[in-house]
């Protein structure tokens, strides 16, 4: 049966963009829906930082990193103590470097590969980023490929309501805009929506250890992909997984960076004392930083972390925004935070001689190097960036039925899709929200031009 409209209509201008921009590379017409007509610069992959992970790419051999697929799946594998979509972690490992280096000759995005510090439960350095390591330069480069193709079209604002699934090979994509709705027959529908974390009703019901938190995303996140994979009879997993952050910079709300911690920096509560081995994760210390610290924590740092951490544009906003303040010694940093100077300097002492090789309390056992004074001092809070449960999908991105069964022509990506993290934010490795995002979306377009009859 023809189709009178595209081959796929994507909906999601973030990660989504991928899949339009790998459909249009195998000859498929597309069309992309986006609800925010300021999407380039407040989804959540402009609101990344950038990190995608290749395992096997031609950056890590130039560099001499050993890393494959199966490697990077074991990863998955050891920080979701197994609990993950084997079919899917698998897919999106043995991808991986697919992607990143079509991307690269395709999109012509500058991508290099991160070598100067390790991201928790990375074996091997994988994550490959564009100057700035900022998610909305990353779009950026995404948005221009997509404008240079002609097969593709944008439609904005427009919010993808419902979707009817393919009967003879034709699907129908339901669209509000503002002249009213429209109905887009078509061969398939990616929905690549995000989450549904800005629903705080939601997220209550589905992850309430983080529901206190700030929630630093896309107010698209809605879960209209839920609500739309329930009338499609989807089924859904992992709904309590997500991606937290420790280290969202207050007042300015920017984001200071993991890397903080990894180049050696510490984070303290109210008290002036640590509170745990920062270096599990900065997704789940986000929780433990409204358990231990009743929501305010302060990272120390010192110059040398300072400037390792400016490779970051936004450690860079961070800097600009004030939210770094400096003291020559640590009375100084107590004056300005409140902190018993007293405590505060002893965990500076506590945190130097573990940094020296002496047993820490909370096990940490990676440290770049000690600090020295001056120090700084950033007021960070815990976020929820975005949730990481979502519609059952297969390995080519298929929505699928309870039974296992694919809904026919209806593909998920990203937060919309569950992902590769677990339960809860303990499963998250640095970059596996972009890489479903990313991921997903290139091979359900790769599945679509397969199947194109």
């Amino acid at each position: 049966m023809s189709v009178e409209g595209p081959d796929l209509v994507v909906a999601g201008a973030g990660g989504g963009l991928v899949g339009a921009l790998r459909a249009a590379s195998l000859g498929l017409s597309v069309v992309v829906l986006e609800r925010n007509k300021h999407f380039a610069a407040g989804n959540n992959t402009a609101m990344s930082t950038a990190m995608l992970p290749g395992a096997g790419s031609r950056w890590q051999q130039a560099a001499g990193v050993q890393d494959s697929a199966e490697k990077f799946l074991a990863d998955i594998m050891a920080k979701t103590h197994g609990e993950v979509n084997g079919v899917l972690a698998e897919a999106l490992a043995g991808v991986s470097a697919r992607l990143v280096e079509w991307m690269a000759d395709e999109l012509r995005l500058p991508l290099s590969l991160v070598t100067d510090f390790p991201y928790p439960g990375h074996s091997a350095f994988r994550c490959h980023t564009v100057p700035g390591r900022a998610g909305r330069n990353l779009l950026a480069g995404l948005v221009t490929a997509a404008r240079r193709s002609e097969l593709i079209d944008l439609m904005v604002p427009a919010r993808l309501i419902d979707v009817v699934p393919a009967k003879d090979g034709v699907a129908e994509a339901v669209v509000e805009t503002p002249g009213g709705e429209e109905r887009i027959p078509t061969r398939a529908v990616l929905l690549a929506t995000n989450g549904f974390g800005a629903d705080a009703a939601l997220v209550a019901q589905h992850i309430p250890q983080i529901a206190r938190a700030v929630y630093h995303g896309s107010e698209g996140s809605t879960g209209d992909a839920l609500r739309i994979g329930a009338r499609l009879g989807a089924a859904t997993e992992f709904l309590d997984a997500y991606q937290g952050h420790a280290a969202l910079a207050m007042p300015a709300a920017t984001l200071a960076g993991w890397a903080t911690v990894m180049h050696g920096a510490f984070l303290v509560n109210r008290n002036g004392r640590r509170f745990g081995d920062e270096t599990t994760g900065y997704s789940e210390y986000a929780a433990e930083v409204l358990k231990h610290a009743d929501g305010q924590a302060w990272i120390i740092l010192d110059r040398r972390v300072d400037q390792a951490c400016r490779e970051f544009q936004d450690y860079q906003d961070t800097v600009a925004s004030g939210c770094v303040r400096w003291a020559e010694e640590v009375d100084g940093l107590a004056e300005q935070t409140g902190i018993d100077a007293d405590a505060l300097r002893a965990t500076v002492e506590q945190a130097r001689s573990s940094a020296q090789g002496a047993p820490d309390a909370f096990g940490r056992t990676y440290w770049e190097a000690p600090l020295v004074p001056p120090y700084g001092v950033i007021s960070v809070q815990p976020a929820l960036f975005h949730t990481q449960g979502g519609l059952r999908v297969d390995g080519h991105a298929r929505v699928l039925r309870e039974d296992g069964t694919p809904v026919p022509g209806v593909y998920a990506s990203g937060g919309a899709a569950a992902g590769i993290s677990g339960h809860g934010a303990g499963g998250y490795l640095a970059g596996n929200g972009l890489l479903p995002a990313f991921g997903l979306s290139f091979l359900a377009a790769e599945d679509v031009a397969a199947t194109r009859g």
